[in-house]
């Protein structure tokens, strides 16, 4: 199963970008045996000013077709890594291609996109930089494909 990070802006060089691009090679270096992979980053920008109706346009545009739709919003589900790998799991197990996960710009996601979503995903009730969720949402597939793979690097 293919993952796609869809988000709002660009990160630009630096040690969030770092970071980024280090969990999603560890991620496809573990996810391509168990069916993960690869991750890829979609960035859109919305430079006509147009909004979150404008950015949900920007990011539709970005999500392949029939792909499992995953928004990070401070109001959707809390999970565990070991939960959030074997949601993962189920839908790679359920014959799925394409999952993708966004990334709103700085006043979220227009709500007939969050709405359209199979899975609401929360890092809990604080609002997060968008460079940080990247990281983290990067780090936390990467746990995942850890977890699924029986590796050292998750501690349950």
């Amino acid at each position: 199963m293919r993952l796609h990070l869809c988000a709002v802006g660009r990160l630009r060089a630096g040690p969030e970008r770092a970071l980024v691009d280090d969990y999603a090679r560890r991620f496809d270096r573990t996810g391509r045996p168990l069916g993960l992979g690869p991750l890829t980053e979609h960035e859109v920008e919305d430079r006509k000013g147009g909004g979150m109706a404008a950015e949900a346009e920007l990011l539709a545009r970005a999500i392949p077709a029939g792909a499992i739709l995953v928004v990070l919003d401070e109001r959707g589900k809390t999970l565990t890594s070991p939960d959030l790998a074997g949601q993962l799991s189920r839908w790679r197990d359920a014959g799925r291609q394409d999952c993708a996960i966004l990334i709103g710009g700085a006043d979220g996601l227009a709500p007939p996109l969050r709405a359209s979503a199979d899975l609401a995903l929360s890092f809990g009730p604080m609002v997060w930089p968008h460079m940080l969720v990247r990281v983290m949402i990067a780090e936390q597939l990467y746990r995942a494909a850890t977890i699924l793979a029986g590796g050292p690097y998750h501690r349950v």
